[in-house]
């Protein structure tokens, strides 16, 4: 459990950085930002597995480029779930979640090594 919400933690600073650096990424309130940090880790536990599998061709066929998609449409997709974060587009939605996965990443290791 105490992993998750690190996750979620380092998840909502990348959607912070995101709404920060992309235009076309923004939230209203703290509360938003947080739960689209949730909403957008089981979106991706449990929708982007199924979308990566039936993009599959297209995958192979772009050398793994096409994942930069299915990741911009999870970050869409959460925008829709979750009122005051929003993503103006799918530009948007794919550089917002280049952002978030670079800092997320960089936060995760940062816990890692404190913990």
């Amino acid at each position: 459990m105490l992993n998750f919400i690190l996750r979620a933690l380092a998840a909502a600073v990348g959607l912070w950085a995101a709404a920060r650096i992309v235009p076309g990424i923004s939230y209203t309130t703290w509360g938003a930002l947080i739960l689209a940090a949730i909403v957008l880790g089981l979106v991706n536990a449990i929708v982007r597995p199924v979308v990566t599998i039936l993009t599959l061709p297209f995958t192979i066929v772009t050398l793994g480029l096409f994942l930069l998609v299915v990741n911009g449409l999870m970050l869409w997709l959460t925008s829709a779930l979750i009122k005051g974060f929003s993503v103006r587009d799918l530009w948007a939605a794919i550089l917002g979640s280049i952002v978030v996965s670079i800092v997320s990443w960089v936060v995760s290791l940062v816990i890692d090594r404190v913990r």
